[in-house]
């Protein structure tokens, strides 16, 4: 069996607990992807994005560098096995690094979400941050 590993890191213009923050926090969420999200620090609570095209459930918060989520999207077969999300957030001295391991994510679905963490997250967070400090 061929176990599936997305690596990505991105450096962005803000502090690395702001950037935990943000991503734990429903509305700034919801702000950054331009959707409603449904998240919660507490372990086994649910997380929902996109109108339920993404959903999980937290495993582990580790404040303020650590977020481990089963996750989902709406294109997993429904025998496929939820995969596990890892966001590490780090400080640089040009913001914060988010390292993101993704896990066993189905062959059919792993080009879509390698390429969906830039176009829903990547790109529109820091065109969030942009915004924020005008």
């Amino acid at each position: 069996m061929v176990r599936s590993v997305i690596s990505q890191s991105v450096l962005l213009p803000a502090s690395a607990e702001a950037l935990f923050n943000m991503y734990l926090n429903a509305d700034e969420h919801g702000a950054i992807t331009g959707a409603p999200v449904r998240i919660d620090r507490a372990l086994g609570s649910d997380f929902s994005a996109f109108e339920g095209m993404l959903s999980g459930t937290m495993l582990a918060v580790v404040s303020p560098s650590l977020i481990v989520q089963s996750w989902r999207s709406a294109k997993f077969n429904p025998t496929d096995p939820d995969s596990t999300l890892i966001l590490n957030f780090n400080p640089e001295a040009d913001g914060g690094r988010i390292d993101r391991v993704h896990l066993e994510v189905p062959d059919h679905d792993y080009d879509d979400v390698n390429e969906g963490w830039t176009k829903f997250y990547w790109t529109p967070w820091r065109a969030y941050l942009a915004r924020k400090s005008k």
